[in-house]
């Protein structure tokens, strides 16, 4: 898998990070873009074989950092507090090796690492979005060949957002969603509750499909 890149874009993620890097595993180029954090993210990324680079605050122009270092034919971006299941190589690697996907995409399959009974519900709520609106969002991980993504634009330089603005000029037709899952924190929710953080969420992506720019959305995400 040595044409892989994986990029992971973080700021202070120090205490998630060291999980993400370990599910990663060795024998790929990873790359952790730094938005200046001021823990010990950057030293955690280092302990683990990954590359860093210092980028400007901003999960868009973070991922189109790592994308432009990055040596490898294939990316794949993943989030700090994105915990990859142990089947993601062998799916991956298929996928790659499929001609028909050069010009597709892919994400991992959305779960959190809460046994709530809320935790499966948004789970099999973000499975109809990812599968019905062909909206994933970042924390589930996006696997796509370079010039592809090159073709497209790459990330957009916006503070939120970036994930679905990508995900969109991809299109649902060439977007694959992977068995394998990709546990992503639960922390949000159980710190401002299932409902609540839900909601916010909703309500973020809806003013942005209205048009609401990305600056104006990031108090409200939080």
């Amino acid at each position: 898998m040595n044409a892989l890149s994986v990029i992971l874009p973080a700021l202070n993620a120090a205490r998630t990070l060291s999980a993400a890097l370990a599910a990663v595993g060795s024998g790929v180029e990873v790359i952790v873009a730094d938005g200046g954090s001021h823990d010990a993210t950057p030293t955690v990324a280092a302990a683990a074989g990954a590359r860093v680079v210092a980028a400007p605050r901003g999960r868009g122009v973070q991922l189109a950092k790592g994308a432009e270092i990055a040596q490898g034919a294939w990316l794949l971006f993943l989030h700090a507090d994105t915990v990859l299941d142990g089947g993601w190589r062998a799916e991956a690697e298929t996928f790659m090796a499929d001609p028909a996907n050069r010009t597709r995409a892919a994400a991992f399959r959305f779960a959190l690492d809460d046994a709530a009974p809320q935790a499966r519900r948004l789970e099999r709520v973000v499975a109809w979005r990812a599968r019905v609106l062909g909206l994933p969002y970042g924390d589930q991980g996006l696997l796509i060949r370079r010039d592809f993504y090159s073709a497209l634009g790459g990330f957009r330089p916006l503070p939120l957002m970036e994930d679905v603005d990508l995900v969109r000029r991809i299109g649902r037709a060439r977007l694959s969603i992977l068995a394998t899952p990709a546990v992503t924190s639960a922390a949000r929710w159980q710190r401002e509750g299932w409902l609540r953080r839900s909601v916010r969420n909703l309500t973020c992506l809806t003013l942005y499909l209205a048009g609401v720019p990305p600056r104006l959305l990031v108090r409200m995400y939080g």
